[in-house]
C-alpha cells in the first residue's frame, strides 16, 4: 500500500464528504511523487502514523486559498499550508499578471516582511525527521519572494533581510507610492498565532485590488505549476535588486505621519507602548518620542521575536485585552494612564485608559469615535476642515461613528464591505473624477478611515490602516484632556451623553480544517436560504443580503466580489442589528451585533442618569443576543454546545470547545478524588495550543458554578485553573 492509499483508508470515518477525500488524496499522491517534495515525505509517513489523520486531510484537502489579495495560513507541507511551494507559486502569478499589466516597463515591487519564524510550536511535526518548513523566517520568504520576481521581469526593492529592521504595512504603502512601484509584498501574518505565515499583494496606489482585478490575479495563481527564480545575490549585483536604507524609509514615514498632527497639546503624562515584538517599536515609538510624548515601552515584549514570548496565548492582537497584563504592569511602575498597542505589522492599535474602577479596554469602535471626534473638532478649529470632507469605514462598524462626523458637517460613507482595500477604491474614484455614488469630493478632503477590527487611517498618502498616525492621535486627546482636568475614560462618556449609546460586540467562532470549513459553509447557506424569524426573541424586521444584485453594489464584478459580499444583515425589531459573513483571512465565522439607547434630541444631553441607564442596558443586551445568535448559527451547523462550552475563552475553536466538554469535563469529578489532578491535567493539556488552561478557565468556572460538587473536590479543580471554586 502507498501513503495515499494508507491516508485514504484513515480518512474512511472522518466526518467530511467523499469528494473532499477524493481531492486530498490526489493532493497527497501528487506531492509526495514530485522530487521538489521529497524530503517531507517521512514526515507524512509519520503524521499518519501516529494517528492525525485529520491533520493530513486538512493539509491536503485543497490549495490554501489566494484570497482578499493573498494567501495566509498555517505554515507546514501540503497544498493547504503556508510553504515555499504555495507562497512562490503566488509570487509568479503575480509577477507574470504585472508583466501584463505594464507591457513595455519593466515592474517594480518593493518586499516587506514581518519578524516570524516556524518554530513548530504546536507539535505537528516529529522534531527527529527532516521538515523543509523548519526555521522558515518571514525574510526567508522575502529573498525567495525577491528571487522569483527578478526572474520573471520585475524589479525588487526592499530593506536587507538579512538586517535586523522591519518595515510596518503602512510604511510598505508609503514606499510603493514614495518610489513609484507598479506594486507591492508583503509577507506577514498579521496578529495571526506564531506559526502562520502569509502574504498580501498591493497594486500601484500601495492599496490591495478589489474586483475584479484581483480575481484576474487570484485566476494567474491558481494556474501556475511551475516557478521560475534567480538567486539573489545574483539579481542583486545585476542591479536588479535595491536594498533600501532601513532608516531613510523609516525617516520619511515618520515624518509622513507628524503632519498628520492637528494639535500641539503634548503633555498627556507617560505613555506606555508594546510593540507585542513587532515593527511598531520603529513607527510608533519613534513618532510619538519626535513628537515630545513621555513613551515607555513593555521590555519583555519589545524584542523581534517572531515566537511572541511575551504575548499571553502567543495572540500578538490588540483586540484581545489578556496581551495588556504586561504593559499594564509596566504603566503601574512609571505612573501612566495610558497604554498603546500594535500588531507585528504595526497596522493595528490597541489602547487601554485608567479608569475610576482599574484599567479600561477600549474596542476597535470607541477608538475610531475617540480619534474622529478628536481630529474633526481639531480640524475646525485650527480652520482645516473643508466643507467637502469625508469619512469612510465599513458596514460592521459603529454608527455612532458616522453620528460624530455627521455631527461636524463632515460626510460619512459608512456602508462599506470590510477592509481598507474598499475605502482606498473610494479615495482612488474621488482623485480620479472627484466622484464616488452620492459623493461628491476633491481626494485630499479626505479626514480619516477607519474599521471595528482596530484600523485607523488618518491620511490620503497612505492607503492601508497605520497604526502610528493612531497613536499620535490618541496621544493627542490624551494631553488635551489632561489639560482641562479630565481623561479619555471620561471623554467616552462626554461621546455618548452628545450622540447616545450605542454597543457593539463582535462574535468570532474558529472553526478550522476541512470539517470547519465545511460547516461554516453550511450556515452560511443555511442563514440565507432560510433566514431565522427572530434572535434571542427579538423579531426579525428585515434582511439586507450584500450579494443581492439590485442594491447599489450592482451585479457581482467577478467571483471575488461575490466572496467579499458573502454578508447577511438583520435588523431587530427595537432597532438592534446582527450582521454575519465568514472572515476572508481566518477560518472563523464573524458575527457583529449592535444596539443602542435612546438619542439625544438635537443641542440637548442625555443625563447621567439616563447615561448608566442605557449603557447598562445595551451593554447587557448586546451580549445576550450575541450569545443567543452564536448557539442558533451553530446548531444550524449541527453543533450543540453546553453553557459552560460557550464561556470559554473565544480564541478557542468550535472543535476545542467540544472537547473540553465531551472529553475533560466529564472526567474532572473522578480525577480530581482520585489523584493529583494538576499533574493529569498537565498531560491532557501537553498537546493544546499555548495558554490552554488560562483559555478554559472561564469555562470551568462556570461549570463549577453549576456542578454542586464537594468543596475539597471543586477546590482542587479550581486551584488548577486558578478561578474560584464557588
Amino acid at each position: 500500500m502507498t501513503l495515499w492509499d494508507d491516508a485514504a483508508r484513515a480518512w474512511e470515518s472522518l466526518d467530511v464528504t467523499d469528494d473532499a477525500k477524493l481531492h486530498a488524496r490526489e493532493h497527497l499522491e501528487r506531492w509526495a511523487t514530485n522530487p521538489r517534495h521529497r524530503g517531507d515525505v517521512s514526515q507524512l509517513e509519520s503524521l499518519l502514523a501516529r494517528g492525525a489523520a485529520a491533520e493530513l486531510l486538512d493539509a491536503f484537502g485543497r490549495t490554501l486559498p489566494f484570497g482578499t489579495g493573498g494567501r495566509r495560513g498555517a505554515v507546514g507541507i501540503g497544498p493547504n499550508r503556508f510553504n515555499m511551494w504555495t507562497f512562490t507559486t503566488s509570487v509568479q502569478g503575480h509577477a507574470e499578471t504585472l508583466c501584463e499589466r505594464y507591457p513595455g516597463i519593466t515592474p517594480r515591487v518593493v518586499i516587506a516582511f514581518d519578524v516570524r519564524v516556524f518554530h513548530d510550536l504546536r507539535g505537528v511535526y516529529d522534531p527527529a525527521l527532516p521538515l523543509s518548513v523548519r526555521g522558515l523566517s518571514s525574510r526567508d520568504f522575502a529573498r525567495a519572494a525577491a528571487e522569483v520576481y527578478v526572474a520573471n521581469g520585475v524589479d525588487v526593492a526592499l530593506i536587507d533581510p538579512g538586517g535586523e529592521r522591519l518595515m510596518s504595512t503602512p510604511e510598505l504603502s508609503d514606499a510603493i507610492r514614495h518610489h513609484g512601484a507598479q506594486g507591492g509584498l508583503n509577507v506577514s501574518a498579521s496578529h495571526n498565532p506564531p506559526d502562520d505565515n502569509g502574504s498580501k499583494v498591493y497594486n500601484a496606489a500601495g492599496a490591495q485590488d478589489t474586483p475584479p482585478d484581483d480575481e484576474l490575479l487570484c485566476k494567474r495563481v491558481e494556474a501556475i505549476d511551475d516557478v521560475r527564480r534567480t538567486p539573489f545575490d545574483e539579481a542583486h549585483a545585476a542591479g536588479r535588486i535595491t536594498l533600501l536604507d532601513a532608516e531613510v524609509e523609516n525617516a520619511r514615514f515618520v515624518e509622513l505621519v507628524r503632519r498628520g498632527a492637528w494639535s500641539r497639546a503634548r503633555d498627556a503624562g507617560p505613555i506606555v507602548f508594546t510593540n507585542l515584538h513587532g515593527a511598531g517599536i520603529f513607527t510608533v515609538r519613534t513618532v510619538l518620542e519626535a513628537e515630545g510624548f513621555d513613551v515607555h515601552v513593555v521590555p519583555s515584549q519589545a524584542a523581534l521575536d517572531g515566537a511572541f514570548p511575551g504575548v499571553p496565548f502567543a495572540s500578538p492582537n490588540p483586540e484581545v485585552p489578556e496581551v495588556y497584563a504586561a504593559a499594564q504592569a509596566r504603566a503601574d511602575e512609571v505612573g501612566a494612564d495610558m497604554i498603546l498597542a500594535t500588531d507585528p505589522d504595526a497596522d493595528r492599535i490597541g489602547l487601554e485608559v485608567r479608569g475610576t474602577d482599574g484599567w479600561r479596554f477600549v474596542t476597535g469602535d470607541e477608538i475610531l469615535c475617540l480619534v474622529a471626534d478628536h481630529v474633526l473638532r481639531a480640524r475646525r478649529e485650527c480652520g482645516e476642515l473643508p466643507d467637502d470632507a469625508y469619512l469612510l469605514t465599513t458596514l460592521v462598524t459603529t454608527r455612532l461613528l458616522g453620528r460624530i462626523a455627521r455631527s461636524y458637517g463632515c460626510h460619512a460613507v459608512d456602508d462599506l464591505l470590510t477592509g481598507f482595500k474598499w475605502m482606498a477604491e473610494v479615495v482612488a474614484a474621488l482623485e480620479e473624477n472627484g466622484k464616488w455614488r452620492d459623493l461628491e469630493a476633491r481626494y485630499d478632503s479626505f479626514v480619516m478611515s477607519g474599521e471595528e477590527s482596530h484600523g485607523v487611517l488618518l491620511t490620503h498618502e497612505l492607503r492601508d490602516k497605520d497604526g502610528a498616525g493612531a497613536a499620535l492621535a490618541l496621544a493627542e486627546l490624551a494631553a488635551e484632556l489632561r489639560a482641562r482636568g479630565t481623561t479619555i475614560a471620561a471623554h467616552l462618556d462626554v461621546l455618548a451623553r452628545h450622540h447616545g449609546v450605542i454597543e457593539t460586540v463582535l462574535v468570532n467562532t474558529v472553526m478550522p480544517g476541512a470539517r470547519g470549513l465545511a460547516t461554516m459553509r453550511a450556515i452560511q447557506a443555511s442563514l440565507r436560504d432560510d433566514p431565522p424569524s427572530a434572535v434571542g426573541g427579538l423579531k426579525i424586521s428585515g434582511v439586507v443580503d450584500l450579494q443581492d444584485e439590485t442594491s447599489w453594489r450592482g451585479a457581482f464584478r467577478s467571483a471575488t466580489d461575490r466572496s467579499a459580499r458573502d454578508v447577511l444583515v438583520y435588523h431587530l425589531e427595537g432597532g438592534s442589528r446582527v450582521v454575519v459573513r465568514p472572515s476572508g483571512t481566518e477560518p472563523k465565522t464573524k458575527v457583529y451585533v449592535e444596539t443602542s439607547g435612546r438619542r439625544p434630541d438635537p443641542g440637548t444631553l442625555l443625563t447621567a442618569e439616563q447615561l448608566a441607564d442605557d449603557r447598562g442596558a445595551a451593554r447587557a443586551e448586546v451580549k445576550r443576543l450575541g450569545a443567543a445568535f452564536q448557539r442558533m448559527m451553530l446548531e444550524r451547523g449541527g453543533i450543540v454546545l453546553p453553557d459552560h462550552a460557550f464561556a470559554t475563552s473565544p480564541l478557542l475553536s468550535v472543535e476545542e470547545r467540544r472537547r473540553f466538554a465531551e472529553e475533560l469535563v466529564p472526567v474532572f469529578e473522578s480525577r480530581a478524588r482520585s489523584g493529583d489532578f494538576a499533574a493529569w491535567l498537565d498531560g491532557e493539556l501537553g498537546a493544546w495550543r499555548a495558554g490552554a488552561r488560562e483559555l478554559l478557565a472561564p469555562g470551568v468556572a462556570a461549570w463549577l458554578g453549576e456542578a454542586g460538587l464537594d468543596a475539597d473536590v471543586a477546590t482542587r479543580i479550581a486551584d488548577a485553573f486558578g478561578v474560584s471554586p464557588g
